[in-house]
């Protein structure tokens, strides 16, 4: 009989304590909100749609701010966004369509489809999908506007317009009432969509402009509601079969942080498949974890949810956004503050060495370098924080990548644009982490572009000019903007 109450009280406080745990509120959900109001004011963002959604269910959703500032009026899930470049995740899926239909390979020459050859014939579809097909075909990844050639085989394979296979494929199926190709403003009045008001950041939040016209690359409008639908025909592989889905969602060479139309990367053994959309006065962003089986998804009115992240360098984690997102829903980092409190001296953080606390620091000085451009103080809180960085985390030429240079590099353009004076505070870090990039991918005009400009300040002509050269006597690589610095320097001295 006592060996039975003795059981009957352990049960018993073992329910107790089971309740109680139960009873313990999540508070992700504030946590993430509080840092998303707190970014949203950083970058001055209009209007903000956030949505989470794990193993097919809506878990978040919420939407922050106005779709229009003059009226005051609130973003709710009517309004629509211009997702721009989250258009080629939909122009992956239909070249995997046409794949699994037989009616094209990704092992074609591109050339078969177009009526302007490209100059290289050893370039497939495959190096266009992945972004690889600049400088040494399928070993460089380097975001391309090439990408839209694809437009024309899509057309060709199917047979069909692009808008008319789209809406076959996808929309139609899918029932995405909310989502369409964007041609020009007559289809907005006629159509009468909602769409959130266009703004970029000026001396002030001024009133922007939509960019009309689509193809592969871009022009896709939608909402969080049918991205949540595409999202999970995606899941559900609805779309197209698991093999084509895995292969489009898998990194076209180990090092390399691109699939097909999608970006994949590993973070600690994580993997990421993502995709993000800038237009000047839109951005938005699509970021999935398959082993999760969750998708984050957010939409903007203005560019900087994505513009001060640098994101075309393939790094998702140099965004403030998916850090916020990592650390509440994945790692459990939910301790960890965002953005680091700084007083007049130093930064208050304490928390105990880790990559993502590293890769948290740098994406906070490379988002406070870019918002430098309007507030020149931005420019210590970016100096603090790397300073702070590479004490505790002195190897520095070992993470060191792209966006690291473009952060060090844009501190010392910003004083120099804004009359600030010379800005030497990092010149080591810069021509050391330079040496070993340039190493690392010897035609990469993103380095070659800060060092030459880099050089010139510096006074070195010399050096400045084999790197605005290299830039524009690379071959097989498509003009950008660049080019046209490199060249116009060049025509200077």
């Amino acid at each position: 009989m006592k060996s039975i109450i003795a059981y009957s009280l352990i049960l018993l406080v073992i329910l107790s304590s089971c309740t109680k745990k139960s009873k313990q509120p999540d508070n992700r959900e504030e946590k993430f909100t509080s840092e998303l109001i707190a970014l949203k004011k950083f970058f001055q963002i209009p209007g903000l749609a956030v949505s989470i959604q794990k193993n097919g269910n809506n878990i978040y959703q919420n939407y922050l701010g106005v779709s229009d500032i003059e009226k005051q009026t609130e973003l709710d899930s009517t309004v629509l966004f211009p997702i721009a470049s989250i258009t080629k995740v939909f122009s992956g899926v239909l070249i995997m369509k046409l794949v699994e239909q037989q009616k094209l390979s990704l092992e074609e020459p591109i050339n078969n489809y177009l009526d302007t050859p490209i100059q290289q014939d050893s370039i497939l579809i495959k190096h266009i999908l992945s972004h690889t097909s600049q400088g040494n075909i399928g070993t460089e990844f380097y975001y391309s506007s090439r990408f839209g050639i694809l437009t024309r085989v899509i057309e060709k394979a199917s047979n069909k317009s692009f808008k008319e296979f789209m809406n076959q494929e996808i929309l139609m199926p899918l029932q995405l009432k909310n989502t369409f190709l964007l041609k020009d403003s007559l289809q907005i009045t006629e159509e009468n969509r909602k769409i959130a008001k266009p703004y970029v950041l000026n001396e002030g939040t001024k009133k922007g402009f939509i960019d009309f016209g689509y193809s592969t690359s871009a022009g896709i409008v939608s909402n969080l509601n049918d991205l949540a639908i595409f999202n999970d025909a995606l899941d559900t592989n609805t779309l197209i079969s698991e093999e084509s889905k895995n292969l489009m969602f898998s990194s076209f060479k180990d090092d390399l942080p691109y699939g097909y139309g999608i970006f994949s990367q590993e973070i600690e053994d994580l993997q990421l498949v993502w995709a993000y959309g800038q237009y000047d006065c839109y951005s938005s962003l699509f970021l999935k974890i398959p082993s999760k089986k969750i998708t984050l998804t957010l939409l903007a009115n203005n560019n900087l949810l994505s513009d001060p992240a640098r994101l075309i360098y393939g790094d998702a984690t140099s965004s403030l956004f998916v850090i916020s997102f990592l650390k509440n829903y994945i790692y459990k980092h939910g301790e960890m503050e965002l953005l680091e409190l700084l007083d007049t001296t130093e930064i208050v953080s304490t928390y105990p060495k880790s990559t993502f606390h590293r890769k948290k620091l740098l994406a906070q000085a490379l988002s406070e370098s870019f918002m430098a451009r309007f507030d020149p103080e931005k420019i210590k809180t970016s100096s603090k924080i790397l300073e702070y960085t590479f004490s505790k985390y002195p190897n520095y030429q070992e993470y060191a990548d792209l966006n690291l240079l473009h952060n060090l590099s844009f501190l010392k353009d910003v004083s120099f644009y804004m009359d600030l004076g010379e800005f030497n505070t990092f010149d080591t870090q810069i021509e050391l982490i330079g040496e070993k990039l340039i190493k690392e991918t010897p035609k990469s005009p993103y380095v070659h572009i800060y060092l030459g400009t880099y050089y010139d300040r510096k006074g070195n002509t010399e050096t400045a000019k084999y790197h605005f050269e290299s830039i524009v006597n690379a071959k097989n690589f498509s003009k950008n903007w660049y080019t046209q610095e490199a060249q116009n320097w060049l025509n200077n001295h």
